[in-house]
């Protein structure tokens, strides 16, 4: 079990060209939103992942009606993980019916160079590409239920009409990144 940094407010992404799952090519440009974008780091055989893909995937939809871009990086390393490999990649999002492009970082360094470090890993800027939001999905962890604070859907509509995001934010938890031997 790993835990997400904390946000560093303001904090502009490095900008990335990353393929998805189809073979089309994205940056953050092309990714944002008018009103914000979402990245998340994410693989296929995280049990937190697994827990709440579902919900990401409705949360991505309400987040594009906000106005908000969403996408999902995988940063495994899939020579040790091989569930997490460039080709599962894309059947997990089409089992899971992704609404969002999901990224392939192979080299792993949009990972380092964001300071990723766990699945699921959320970051939330704002319309200008400003970090805003480095928390959890929702209070529910890994078993949803009814009536969880939706941390996460909160905080981007928070950051769509203000472009600012919450000062109390409680960090991700979820299975470290899975770096390369060096």
């Amino acid at each position: 079990m790993a835990e997400s940094g904390v946000c560093d407010f303001g904090w502009k992404a490095v900008d990335f060209s990353l393929p998805d799952t189809e073979g089309g090519l994205w940056t953050l440009e092309r990714l944002r939103g008018p009103k914000g974008l979402l990245v998340v780091f994410i693989c296929n055989h995280c049990p937190y992942v697994k827990a709440l893909v579902e919900r990401l995937v409705a949360e991505a939809r309400d987040l594009a009606a906000m106005g908000i871009g969403v996408a999902a990086i995988c940063s495994n390393d899939a020579t040790s993980h091989p569930a997490d490999s460039y080709e599962r990649m894309g059947e997990f999002a089409r089992e899971h019916g992704f609404p969002f492009p999901y990224l392939h970082d192979a080299d792993q360094g949009v990972a380092r160079a964001w300071g990723a470090t766990c699945t699921p890993d959320f970051f939330g800027f704002n319309a200008d590409l400003a970090l805003q939001y480095r928390g959890r999905f929702d209070d529910a962890g890994r078993e949803a239920r009814p009536g969880a604070r939706r941390g996460l859907h909160e905080a981007m509509r928070m950051i769509a009409e203000t472009g600012a995001g919450p000062h109390e934010q409680a960090v991700s938890i979820g299975c470290s990144i899975k770096w390369k031997a060096a």
